[in-house]
Order: C-alpha cells, then sequence, then structure tokens
C-alpha cells in the first residue's frame, strides 16, 4: 500500500493532529520543543518532517515520542525518527516487549463486526522492532506540556496508556476511546471489560479537549460526552 502523506490539523496554538491513512499521531510544542504522542506508520518520518516544517516546527527538535501502546499504526515511524533527531522514546513497561519486537503483539477479542475493522488496520505497514528508551508507569509525570500525566489504562492492550494534561485540560487517549463519529469506546480490544473500566477512569479526568488515536479531535462540551459514552450500557 503506497504511504499517503499525513496531513498536519491544528487543534490549539500548541497542539496539532498528524492525520494517516490508518489512525492519527499529535504534535505537542513547548516552546520551540516539540513532543509526539504516537509516531504514525512506518516509513513515514520524511513525510512527518515535512509536515512540521510546514506548520514552523522543526523536527530536529523532536524531544521524545511517548507510545500509547506498541499497535503497528503507533509505533510506525518512532525508531528511525528518534535516529534521524535523537529523540527519546518512551512506553509503559508493560507494552514494550511489543514495541522491541521480543514479543508478539497480543491478538483482540473481537466481536464478529470488528473483524473487517481489524483486516483493514492490517493494511497499515507494520512497525520494525523499535527501541524503548523508558518504560513509564502509572502516575508518572513527564517534562512537557506543563506536566503531562502517565495514565496507565490497560484492556486494548496491555501496557496502553493514556496521557493527561491537567494545565491544559488536554487528555490523549491512544485507542481505549474513539471519536468515530462522537465519543466511544474503542474497537479490537484484547480484554474489553478492562478497557471499559479504563475508559470510565478516563471520563472521570473530565478534558475539555479528547485526543483519540481514531476519529476527529473533541473540543466543544467534551467532558459531558465523554461522560455520557462511558456511561453503564441500560
Amino acid at each position: 500500500m503506497d504511504l499517503t502523506d499525513p496531513e498536519l490539523v491544528e487543534i490549539g496554538p500548541r497542539l496539532h493532529m498528524l492525520r494517516f491513512p490508518i489512525g492519527q499521531a499529535y504534535v505537542w510544542r513547548d516552546g520551540e520543543d516539540v513532543t509526539l504522542i504516537d509516531a504514525g506508520w512506518a516509513g513515514a518520518a520524511d513525510q512527518i518532517g515535512t509536515a512540521l516544517r510546514g506548520a514552523g516546527l522543526d523536527p530536529s527538535r523532536i524531544r521524545r515520542i511517548v507510545l500509547t501502546h506498541g499497535h503497528r499504526d503507533h509505533v510506525g515511524a518512532a525508531g528511525e525518527l528518534a535516529e534521524r533527531f535523537g529523540a527519546e522514546i518512551l512506553a509503559h513497561a508493560l507494552d514494550a516487549p511489543y514495541v522491541r519486537g521480543e514479543l508478539p503483539v497480543p491478538e483482540p477479542d473481537l466481536l464478529d463486526w470488528e473483524h473487517p475493522i481489524h483486516e483493514h488496520g492490517l493494511t497499515s505497514p507494520e512497525a520494525p522492532p523499535t527501541r524503548v528508551d523508558r518504560e513509564l508507569s502509572d502516575g508518572e509525570v513527564l517534562d512537557f506540556g506543563d506536566g503531562a500525566v502517565v495514565v496507565h489504562g490497560p484492556g486494548h492492550t496491555p501496557g496502553s496508556i493514556a496521557l493527561h494534561l491537567p494545565c491544559h485540560g488536554v487528555l490523549f487517549t491512544g485507542d481505549t476511546v474513539a471519536s468515530v463519529p462522537d465519543v466511544m469506546f474503542g474497537v479490537l480490544h484484547v480484554d474489553r471489560a478492562e478497557a471499559l473500566a479504563s475508559m470510565r477512569r478516563l471520563a472521570a479526568l473530565r478534558p475539555s479537549v479528547l485526543c483519540c488515536g481514531h476519529g476527529e479531535p473533541v473540543t466543544e462540551d467534551t467532558a459531558e460526552r465523554f461522560a455520557k459514552a462511558a456511561e453503564p450500557a441500560g
């Protein structure tokens, strides 16, 4: 499958989204320093650099790449970007072996209607084994976004994380939550019950900006829409 150039979408003065044919990554700016939340598709390092430059961002100032989980459309270009620009790669300790290629990524527990979605996702390039420089755990505070809190949210994968920027009301959820077309429970989970519990924990953070791994960023009535989506069925 030919790689399509990612589209860079401005969400706010310090926040952009990199949209790929499947999935997306996010860009946070602190002054001239750049943090990537996920890394899009394998083979996309050149295109990501070009997109950043088009927004006035210097890819050589990518300080860190934080992976929300170990799936191919999120790990993608992390290794190449890190080698090229000297960035640090961070992932939760439980997903780090998948990122490094030491263990196979666990297969999701698919509902019948999820099979076509899963097959479509496999059309994105397989991520190469990628180093992890720092293994994360729940509650750690990272040095960007005026204090980014790691929230371990297992279920989509064992080591799925969200990143909460409480000073800015921004929450990056990875694939635990989606916004297709509105805020909803994500798909393709290894443990659906665990992922739903993680979604409810994230909803309790009441973000004003919700950045999911799939779907448009949510910036209006965000906390209320998220809380409604996380309500128990029935």
